[in-house]
C-alpha cells in the first residue's frame, strides 16, 4: 500500500508530461501549425480554453497517479498472472474512461465509448503481450545461466 502510494505521487508530474506531449505531438500530426491544448468542445463544455486546460492537466495527473500506483499489482505474489492482468486491466479501464469521456477524447454517445474501449482494450493488449515476452524471455535466461 505504501509503494503504491509513493508510485502515485511520482505518477502526477509523469501523467501530466505524458499528456502535454500527447497533445503536442496530436497538435503536430491534425493542428495545421496551430497548438491545440484541449479538444474544442472540452473548451465549449467549461466555458474557456484555460479553464479546460486546467481540467485536463489534473486529469492527467490523476491518470499518472492511478496507473503508477497500480504498478504494484504486478509484484504481488498473492496473485497469478491472470488476476494481476484482469485487476490492472479493470482498474485501468475504470481510470481511463471517465477521464477520456471528460476530456473529450471519444465521441459522447454509447457507440463512442464502446469504441474507444475497444481501442483501449487493443493498445492494453498490444503492450501486455510485448511485456509478456520480454519478461518470458529474461526469465528463460535467467533459468539458462541457473543450469549452466
Amino acid at each position: 500500500m505504501k509503494k503504491g502510494l509513493l508510485r502515485g505521487l511520482i505518477g502526477f508530474p509523469i501523467g501530466v508530461t505524458i499528456g502535454y506531449a500527447i497533445t503536442i505531438f496530436s497538435s503536430l500530426a491534425l493542428g495545421k501549425g496551430h497548438y491545440s491544448p484541449v479538444v474544442p468542445a472540452m473548451t465549449e463544455q467549461f466555458g474557456s480554453e484555460i479553464a479546460a486546460v486546467i481540467i485536463q492537466f489534473f486529469l492527467c495527473g490523476i491518470m499518472g497517479v492511478a496507473f503508477a500506483a497500480m504498478s504494484v499489482i504486478w509484484e504481488s505474489e498473492r496473485l497469478n498472472l491472470a488476476a494481476q492482468s484482469g485487476i490492472n486491466f479493470l482498474l485501468s479501464v475504470c481510470t481511463m474512461i471517465p477521464i477520456a469521456y471528460v476530456c473529450h477524447w471519444m465521441e459522447h454517445s454509447l457507440s463512442g465509448v464502446l469504441s474507444y474501449m475497444a481501442i483501449f482494450a487493443g493498445i492494453y493488449g498490444s503492450i501486455w503481450v510485448v511485456m509478456y515476452s520480454v519478461y518470458r524471455a529474461r526469465i528463460r535466461k535467467i533459468n539458462a545461466d541457473l543450469n549452466k
